[in-house]
């Protein structure tokens, strides 16, 4: 699910920590992110917010985990009101 907002966009994504390689993986009722960090001390939200800041070239301080911190399945927020950017994001994770 991707919610655009006045101040950027909400993303629901489901995270794979200890994979093979960082990667999206679009599947039908969710996007996945495969990160090869490990769910121990937050190594793997950090993982996942320097992957996805690389990924559609916008600031790690831009992206912030407002939902599931713990947990597999997280709620994303990119703070961003660039257009381009907005779009790039919404493609690149099926939206």
């Amino acid at each position: 699910m991707i919610k655009q907002t006045d101040e950027g966009i909400l993303v629901n994504i489901k995270i794979v920590p200890n994979s093979s390689k960082n990667e999206i993986v679009l599947e039908e009722e969710f996007v996945k992110v495969k990160i090869t960090a490990q769910p121990i001390e937050g190594k793997a939200n950090k993982a996942l917010i320097e992957f996805l800041s690389k990924k559609f070239k916008i600031p790690k301080t831009s992206i912030e985990i407002v939902k599931g911190e713990t947990n597999k399945e997280k709620t994303l927020f990119f703070k961003t009101t660039d257009e381009e950017k907005i779009e790039s994001i919404k493609k690149g994770l099926g939206g």
